[in-house]
């Protein structure tokens, strides 16, 4: 013969008597988004000024083998866009590690 089980639901009352507050079980909050799409931003500008023409590419848009392009040197595009990404990259650190305090 089977045992019965000596205690039931209906001893510890139904789920409808004490509601229970909601939770926010998510991890980020709005401030996280918020430096995440900052430090985003950063590593397309980033990226974005790092573009531009080719070393053998002449002023007027075309490949020329003889030509060499002293644009590839300049200071934006070889000091900072890169500090630009590595900056992003920190920021979205510090928005994957920070907590809201409670």
């Amino acid at each position: 013969m089977a045992k019965k089980n000596k205690f039931s639901a209906d001893q510890f009352g139904s789920p409808a008597s004490a509601p229970t507050p909601k939770e926010n079980n998510f991890y980020f909050g709005k401030t996280n988004f918020k430096w995440m799409l900052i430090g985003l931003a950063c590593i397309i500008l980033g990226f974005v000024l790092m573009m531009g023409a080719d070393a053998n590419t002449t002023p007027e848009g075309k490949f020329d083998p003889n030509y060499w392009n002293e644009g590839i040197f300049s200071v934006v595009r070889i000091r900072i866009a890169p500090f630009l990404v590595i900056a992003g990259f920190v920021v979205q650190i510090y928005a994957i590690l920070k907590r809201d305090k409670k």
